[in-house]
């Protein structure tokens, strides 16, 4: 049986997870018309920006087994003196050979770029899908959340890999809540405040809420691991289409004084009418949407962020409070969040104080380049 390395065939880099995954599997593609544009350097800033990237596709007697990108994200190297360069979008059959193939190219691609490390998956950077799951592979993903099969963290760790970073992707039933638990503090002080209140992130005021959120964003994130302020162009990538998913019950910037002071965004988890429609537009999608599952009753927590000079005054559990109250209202029986790194102790405490489970634990894995 034959082996072959290609380099940039997006059909067959779309079509790996549906070769080598069971039917049933828990994996969610990404859109296909969005993965296309994730590894378009003409489109995506990262690549725009100064990053590189290359993706491979490992095929077996012509059929594809294997799939990973090789890429360098300029600011990250920049900002925290990393010489790194990260995988992404891994995913592959039970299949030693074809994955030592594939990760032979990314070795090579470090050194072509005299890189020290090699650090994944990021899919494609800190402040997108993080992560490869090494528990919990039984629960669905929700939105933004990596999925992944037990055996791909077996051959990292095969190849040389150590798992480091850990974090874990979390869920809570609305229902459930005890929102008493969030009114500590000075929580309830905000939500009774005049000098407090919510902006709902509409599609009327989109991009004025998004700009908003960003600066919240960047403002309430500088400090952590791996993060890069994102640019307004950057930000408008990412999650300029979430404005056709939202629910504007669910996400709002907190405004302190008329000022943005935090920003948390919960949308519909869409992932059954994706896989539904098999990551494609066309006439499968048609037949999801008519078989209303476009109208789910799952959310997902993409991120909240307070300013800094916000910080320790309640701020996250009274975003916290207006979500599950918009939850519950809107009839939505679960509530995915995505990942939280062990070191972030305060968000932690806020998923403790609703009564959240976890639901994969992941972990970065790294490797020296000799």
């Amino acid at each position: 049986m034959s082996l072959e390395l290609v380099k940039a065939d997006f059909n067959a880099f779309f079509r790996v997870p549906f070769e080598v995954y069971p039917s049933d599997s828990p994996y969610v593609s990404p859109m296909r018309s969005d993965l296309k544009k994730y590894l378009d350097p003409k489109k995506n800033p990262m690549l725009k920006s100064g990053g590189s990237l290359e993706y491979y596709v490992v095929k077996r007697d012509g059929q594809p087994v294997a799939r990973a990108t090789a890429h360098r994200h300029l600011q990250s190297n920049q900002r925290h003196g990393w010489a790194r360069t990260c995988f992404g979008y891994f995913d592959a059959a039970d299949d030693a050979e074809a994955i030592d193939l594939l990760f032979s190219a990314i070795t090579d691609f470090a050194k072509r770029h005299g890189d020290t490390e090699i650090v994944g998956p990021f899919n494609l950077t800190a402040m997108q899908m993080v992560g490869m799951v090494t528990e919990g592979f039984e629960h669905a993903p929700t939105t933004d959340m990596m999925w992944n099969p037990p055996w791909l963290p077996k051959h990292l760790e095969r190849l040389g890999f150590t798992a480091q970073f850990p974090m874990m992707t979390w869920g809570f039933r609305p229902g459930d809540v005890d929102e008493e638990r969030l009114l500590r503090g000075g929580t309830r002080d905000i939500l009774n405040s005049p000098d407090w209140s919510f902006a709902p992130i509409t599609r009327r005021d989109f991009k004025v809420r998004m700009e908003e959120g960003r600066l919240c964003l960047n403002a309430g994130f500088d400090k952590n691991p791996m993060f890069v302020p994102l640019t307004a162009e950057e930000f408008q990538f990412q999650a300029g289409e979430m404005m056709w998913v939202m629910d504007p019950t669910l996400s709002a910037i907190i405004h302190y004084k008329g000022e943005p002071a935090g920003v948390v965004i919960c949308i519909p988890d869409l992932n059954l009418f994706v896989r539904h429609a098999g990551a494609r537009y066309g006439l499968r999608m048609v037949w999801s949407w008519l078989r209303g599952l476009f109208a789910p009753k799952r959310a997902v927590i993409i991120l909240y962020s307070v300013r800094p000079e916000h910080h320790g005054k309640g701020v996250n559990a009274a975003m916290l409070h207006r979500v599950v109250a918009a939850l519950k209202k809107g009839r939505y029986q679960y509530c995915g969040g995505t990942w939280i790194g062990d070191v972030n102790g305060p968000s932690l405490s806020y998923v403790n104080r609703i009564g959240a489970e976890r639901l994969h634990r992941t972990h970065l894995f790294y490797k020296a380049v000799a």
